[in-house]
Formats: C-alpha cells, structure tokens, sequence
C-alpha cells in the first residue's frame, strides 16, 4: 500500500478558456488570464503558485483568443507547460478537466482557476494543500478562504466547514464562513463514465460532500477575486497595502 507521503502530485491544471464577459471591453481583445492585475498577467499568480508546491508539469485550457494564450504559456521554460485546446467547444470548468484528463494523467493533481489571486508570503498555499491532501479519506481538497476576509467573491460564503475539515455546502438562506478559493485538489476517478460536454465541477462537488469525502484547508493569506474592472481596481489597491 502506497502511503500518504509517497502520494506526490506532480500535475495541475490552470483553467484559462474563459471568456471574461463580465471585463468586456477589456476581454474583447485580451484573454483574461492575461489581463494585467498589480503588472502582473492573472495566470502568472497560478504559475507562481505552481512553482511554490514544486509541481513542474502543467495543463493550461485555452478558448477565447487561444493563440495569445499559446504564445504566451510558449515562453515559460521553467515548466513543463501542455495546452489543452478548447477552440471548437468551451466546457466550462468541469467538462474542460475531463477533456484535459489524457494530458493529466492517473494520479491526483491540483486545478487552478485564473481569475483570482492567492497571496501569501512564499506562494505556499498549493504547497499546504498537497501536504494536506489524503487521499484515503478525500476525493477532493478545496483551498478555503474565510468569506470576510475575501475580496469579491459570493458575499454569502460557500460551504460550512467542521472540525475535521470536512466540507458541507450552505443553504441557500445561509451565510457560511467559507468561500471556495478555486484552488483544488481532484482524483481523475471522480469523471469516470461521465460525458464530454459542458458542466461545472460543482457536480463532482456534490458527489464528494454526499459520501463525506470533500475537505477545505482554509487559506490564511490574501484572496482577490477579478472578476470585473472595479475588482481589478480594489485588488490593486489591496495589492499596494492599501
């Protein structure tokens, strides 16, 4: 039997196919996760945090403008860096994975969202996650944020947590002291029999919470959410100790 300390993950994925609607105009001729926040491209704060846990293998998903995203990742030589192309269908989060898998491999891996930020001092947060992660006992890890400390984001929160770390998701009339970060840990498992087609991760969420194997690690840094031009304004100022 392979123990906790041997499973190590060496694969994460960077969901980058958005079409950031919501940053139009911007996004009319720049692909989100390029789009500048503090001088920096938003998928250069997922790189960062990819570097940090010493994961060297990468999947990035490409749609809205795809070349640019090409071109790009194209540059970075210090991983190891496959494009998934999403040119002919956008899958959202959940069905891009699913796509991705062949390039992901059999083991568990981390998958990243674009269009936020996770700060922390020495960009371990991924790094805390992977030591965190059991695969005995969780089919998925979600990095957590406390919903007051978050900027942007649902202000009701997402899940409630227990004492274990275990993850149950708020009633619609609740407000939960966690908010997903978009910084998770999956099993390639969770997509078996599933078909290629648009859905949201939210769905293997679900199926993990009901057999009690979804877990949180709460995030103790910074958390920005960019969704839009007035969050790229409010993060900035975060960003400069504002």
């Amino acid at each position: 039997m392979i123990c906790k300390a041997d499973q190590k993950i060496d694969m994460a994925m960077v969901l980058a196919a958005g079409l950031g609607t919501r940053l139009r105009p911007v996004t009319d001729h720049t692909p989100k996760p390029l789009v500048k926040v503090g001088g920096k491209a938003l998928i250069d704060y997922c790189f960062d945090l990819i570097r940090g846990a010493g994961v060297s293998n990468a999947v990035v998903n490409c749609h809205h403008l795809a070349d640019q995203i090409e071109q790009y990742v194209g540059k970075i030589q210090d991983l190891n860096i496959t494009l998934s192309d999403e040119r002919q269908q956008l899958l959202e989060t959940g069905g891009g994975v699913l796509k991705a898998l062949p390039l992901l491999g059999s083991q568990p891996f981390a998958v990243l969202n674009s269009d936020v930020i996770v700060r922390d001092g020495l960009n371990t947060s991924l790094k805390k996650l992977i030591h965190f992660w059991d695969p005995d006992k969780m089919d998925i890890a979600l990095l957590m944020q406390s919903t007051t400390s978050a900027v942007g984001g649902h202000p009701h929160g997402d899940y409630l947590m227990d004492g274990m770390g275990r993850l149950a998701r708020r009633d619609e009339r609740e407000v939960a002291p966690y908010m997903f970060t978009g910084i998770q840990i999956l099993k390639p498992e969770l997509f078996k029999g599933m078909k290629e087609e648009a859905f949201s991760l939210n769905r293997l969420y679900d199926i993990a919470e009901k057999k009690g194997r979804l877990f949180g690690l709460v995030h103790d840094g910074q958390w920005l959410h960019v969704g839009t031009e007035e969050a790229i304004r409010k993060a900035e100022q975060k960003l400069r100790g504002q």
